[in-house]
C-alpha cells in the first residue's frame, strides 16, 4: 500500500515563505471536473490542442515501465527527460481531461523566472545557499525551454514573445522590500544586475501612462503554453528510446500493488488497469486524490483570467508596449498583449474574494474577481483612455503549498511527486520534471543520483 503518511512526518509545519496569508483547510481529495470554461490556451485557435482526445478510445495500454499521471507542463516534461536519458522505457501518460487541460496549459504563458523575489525570506528559512538555488532552478528551467525552443525552430510554432517584464509597485513599502530584497540577494553573490532596471514614477507615467514605479528585467518571454507542451510531447515521442503512448479522458481512480510478476503498482482507470514499475504523480492541484496525505500539504487554488480586447487613445509619447509582460499588486496581477493584436491576456483578481483557495471547480468564474479584472487596467493606466472588451473568460486549478515551495522527490517504493508550484509553474514545472526524470534514470540503471547544482535542497523530499 501507499505510504500515505510520509508527507506529513517529513511536513509537520511549514512555514510560509511566499503568502502568509493563505487560509489553509484540509480539502478532501477530488477529480478535475468534466466541463471545465473554455480557456483562451485550449479554444482560442482552431488548432490550438491538436492532442485533446489522444488515446481517449480503443484499447488501454496494459502495461508500462513508467506511468506518468498528469499530461501538463510536469507530466510531459518528465517524459521528454526520460527521453534524453537514452534508456529503453515504455511510457504511459495518463490524462484525466484534454490533453494538458491542467493549469498551466489554462492559466500559463509567463516565462518569467524570478530574479529576487522573497529573497531574504527564503534565506531566512533554507539558508542563504539553497535561497540562490531556488532562484537558479528558475533561470535554469527558462533557459533550458528556450534553448529547446530554438534549437528546434519553434519560436513562430509555441508564439515565442521576447520584451522582458515590467512589474509595477502599488506601495512604497513593496518597493522598498523589493529593493532589499535585490541588495541581499547581491551580497550573497546571485546578481542579477546585468537583466535589473528600477524606473520611477514619473518615468513609468512619461513612457507607459502609469504612475507606479517599477522594476523591469529583459530575461522574459511569454509563449503558448499548450503549444509548447505539445512540441515537448511530440519530441520525446519521436525518440528513439522512448515508446510513449498517451491516453487522454482515462483518469486513474487508484493505485494498488501490481499482481503481474515483474511490476509493482497497477492503476484503476474506467477503461481497466495498466502495470507499471515507476508511477510520477503529475497531478499538481489534485495531488491528494490519489496521496491522500497530500490533503494537509496542498492547496487547490483557482486562477481566473480574461482575454480582453484593448481599445487606446493616448498621446504619442505614452502608450503601452507591444510586447513583453506585466506584474503588479504583490504578483496578484499578471498581464502581456498578444503578438500583432489588441488582444490582452490578463489574471488575477483574487484579492477580491477570498483568494479563491480551497476551491476545485474550474467550470465556473467568480463575478467579483471577473469585475476587478475587467477594471483593473482602465486604472492602473489611468493616464490613457482605453477601453476592455472581454471575449474569453475562464478558471485553471493551481497547486500552492503551506511552505511556497514544490514538493518533488520518492514517496514510495517506484513511485515519485513533483507538484505544488504556487501559481508559478512556467519557471518551476520543467526543472522539477527533470529533477525527477534523473532521479528515476538513476534508479533504473542501480546509481545514486547527483542532485544537480541549480536544484534547491527544500524543494525535496528527504
Amino acid at each position: 500500500m501507499l505510504f500515505l503518511t510520509l508527507l506529513s512526518i517529513i511536513f509537520p509545519c511549514l512555514a510560509t515563505d511566499l503568502d502568509s496569508q493563505i487560509p489553509f483547510n484540509v480539502v478532501q481529495g477530488s477529480f478535475p471536473v468534466p466541463n471545465a470554461t473554455r480557456s483562451f490556451w485550449t479554444h482560442g485557435a482552431p488548432d490550438a490542442n491538436p492532442l485533446a482526445r489522444e488515446g481517449s478510445h480503443g484499447q488501454l495500454t496494459p502495461e508500462a515501465d513508467v506511468c506518468i499521471i498528469g499530461s501538463g507542463i510536469t507530466g510531459v516534461s518528465a517524459a521528454y527527460h526520460l527521453a534524453n536519458a537514452n534508456i529503453p522505457l515504455n511510457v504511459a501518460v495518463l490524462e484525466a481531461r484534454d490533453f494538458c487541460s491542467g493549469a498551466t496549459g489554462r492559466n500559463g504563458g509567463h516565462l518569467t523566472p524570478s530574479l529576487f523575489s522573497g529573497f531574504r525570506s527564503r534565506r531566512a528559512l533554507h539558508g542563504e545557499a539553497d535561497a540562490v538555488r531556488s532562484y537558479l532552478l528558475e533561470h535554469h528551467t527558462a533557459s533550458s525551454i528556450l534553448s529547446f525552443i530554438g534549437r528546434h525552430n519553434l519560436s513562430q510554432a509555441v508564439d515565442l514573445v521576447h520584451g522582458g517584464h515590467l512589474r509595477l509597485f502599488f506601495t512604497q513599502s513593496e518597493e522598498e522590500s523589493a529593493r532589499a530584497d535585490y541588495q541581499a540577494a547581491i551580497k550573497a553573490g546571485w546578481n542579477p544586475d546585468e537583466h535589473v532596471r528600477w524606473l520611477d514614477a514619473n518615468q513609468m507615467n512619461e513612457t507607459y501612462g502609469t504612475p507606479y514605479p517599477s522594476y523591469g528585467t529583459s530575461f522574459a518571454h511569454n509563449l503558448w503554453p499548450l503549444k509548447l507542451v505539445t512540441q515537448l510531447y511530440r519530441r520525446a515521442s519521436a525518440s528513439a528510446s522512448l515508446n510513449l503512448t498517451l491516453h487522454t479522458h482515462t483518469p486513474v481512480l487508484s493505485i494498488k500493488k501490481a499482481t503481474q510478476a515483474g511490476r509493482k503498482w497497477s492503476l484503476d482507470t474506467p477503461r481497466g488497469h495498466i502495470s507499471c514499475s515507476t508511477v510520477i504523480h503529475a497531478t499538481n492541484a489534485y495531488g491528494s486524490q490519489l496521496v491522500p496525505s497530500l490533503s494537509s500539504i496542498i492547496i487547490p487554488t483557482r486562477g481566473q483570467i480574461i482575454a480582453a480586447e484593448t481599445t487606446v487613445t493616448s498621446p504619442e509619447s505614452v502608450r503601452l508596449p507591444e510586447a513583453g509582460s506585466w506584474g503588479a499588486n504583490a504578483g496578484f496581477e499578471y498581464w502581456f498583449p498578444r503578438p500583432n493584436s489588441t488582444t490582452v491576456i490578463l489574471g488575477g483578481g483574487r484579492e477580491a474574494s477570498d483568494g479563491e483557495y480551497n476551491l476545485i471547480d474550474d467550470s465556473v468564474v467568480n463575478p467579483r474577481v471577473g469585475e476587478t479584472l475587467r477594471s483593473f487596467l482602465p486604472r492602473v493606466f489611468a493616464a490613457i483612455k482605453m477601453e476592455v472588451k472581454v471575449t474569453m473568460e475562464w478558471t485553471g486549478i493551481m497547486g500552492y503549498t503551506k511552505s511556497g515551495n514544490p514538493i518533488v522527490g520518492k514517496i514510495a517504493d517506484g513511485q515519485f511527486i513533483t507538484l505544488g508550484y504556487n501559481g508559478h509553474g512556467m519557471p518551476r514545472a520543467y526543472g522539477c520534471a527533470e529533477a525527477i526524470a534523473g532521479m528515476i534514470a538513476a534508479e533504473l540503471q542501480g546509481k545514486k543520483w547527483d542532485m544537480p547544482p541549480w536544484f534547491p535542497k527544500h524543494y525535496l523530499i528527504q
